[in-house]
């Protein structure tokens, strides 16, 4: 398709928009796809009323009871995304053999012992377990993890085209299993992991061992392996004159999703840029965003431990009071990870207990 235009449009996206009018962004394939940008006199959310299932959903995730195991929450045949809650060290390790795991530590601290070593996690990191391998979680503070499994692909790194292989995180950056560390720990600790519980096909199954199935392990080389990347160590792309899309914050990437982190930094310095997220529909992806910490100021009366659900079919965008407070804010303070989604996503019925039910009317002024 050619590129067209018709009336006043602005020059360059997301900057120069004139005064007292609104641009709205409708593009596919998750702000890769062709793209175009209306310019209008009224926001793109200046709905009054819904009627029917299809709106912008909010999920106060702090009310929800801890259980001991992994809370469903969305799911399609790509991926199920849910809470888990990990007080103590379970009796048996888990193998995934259904898909990739990314266990994101919303709050405590502790280590995950696997057959290549031990990884430790703080608030703020990601932990990654390749599918089928083998991890016990060992807390050291009740654990709470957003939950990501990958059902048909495997994790790999964003594509980091012009800006380098180095942009975004740097592989240096990775933390990799320590097999000394491991040793020391089953000593230590007293840990004997003689038991492995397997998911197939959503099922599961219970291998026992005579000894411990993670103490043999002598040495290893390879690159596959579970790995952690903290928020600390990832460097956001950034323009200081123009918005960026929130593709430019892609941090892991399936067939058919992404997971991107979204982290504090400078705002747009020019007059005429945007320093809000620009109202916009991304036309063939569901989208998921958990806050973690800090100031949200792209939308209201929000606090860490949320989640917003905004699936296809509707534009959205920041809250009018955001537009108001980005005049006088240099920078953003928020720490959330966001999940988009190719088809579709299904939410479980356990949800709807902690759903903020007046959300969609929180655009209107």
């Amino acid at each position: 398709m050619h590129h067209y235009w018709q009336g006043k449009p602005t020059r360059q996206a997301h900057k120069g928009i004139p005064e007292g009018l609104y641009e709205e962004e409708q593009g596919h394939l998750g702000f890769y796809g062709p793209v175009s940008h209306l310019i209008r006199k009224k926001p793109s959310t200046r709905w009054v009323d819904i009627e029917g299932d299809l709106k912008p959903r909010l999920y106060d995730l702090v009310e929800l009871k801890p259980v001991t195991h992994m809370q469903r929450m969305f799911f399609n045949n790509d991926t199920e995304v849910g809470m888990w809650w990990v007080q103590d060290t379970p009796e048996a390790a888990i193998r995934n053999a259904d898909g990739d795991v990314v266990l994101f530590c919303h709050k405590g601290k502790g280590s995950v012992l696997t057959e290549y070593g031990e990884l430790s996690y703080t608030p703020g990191e990601y932990v990654v377990i390749p599918k089928c391998v083998a991890y016990l979680i060992v807390p050291n503070e009740s654990t709470q993890f957003l939950y990501i499994e990958n059902k048909n692909s495997h994790y790999i790194e964003p594509d980091r085209g012009i800006a380098g292989r180095h942009a975004v995180y740097d592989m240096q950056t990775l933390g990799r299993p320590d097999l000394e560390k491991l040793h020391s720990t089953l000593s230590e600790k007293n840990i004997e992991v003689k038991k492995i519980r397997i998911q197939h096909l959503g099922e599961h199954t219970t291998y026992k061992y005579a000894e411990c199935a993670f103490a043999d392990v002598v040495g290893w080389k390879g690159d596959l392996f579970p790995y952690t990347l903290h928020m600390d160590n990832m460097m956001p792309l950034m323009s200081h004159r123009a918005h960026l899309p929130p593709s430019a914050h892609t941090t892991f990437v399936a067939k058919n999703f992404v997971i991107c982190t979204f982290l504090p930094r400078p705002l747009e310095e020019d007059d005429d840029a945007l320093k809000v997220p620009f109202y916009h529909q991304n036309i063939d992806y569901d989208e998921i965003l958990f806050y973690h910490d800090g100031d949200f100021f792209s939308r209201d009366n929000l606090h860490a431990g949320m989640l917003s659900f905004h699936p296809a079919g509707f534009p959205h965008g920041p809250h009018p009071k955001a537009i108001e407070k980005s005049k006088s804010k240099t920078h953003t303070d928020e720490y959330a990870v966001m999940i988009d989604t190719r088809f579709p996503l299904h939410r479980d019925e356990m949800l709807s207990g902690v759903e903020v039910q007046d959300y969609w009317k929180s655009w209107m002024k």
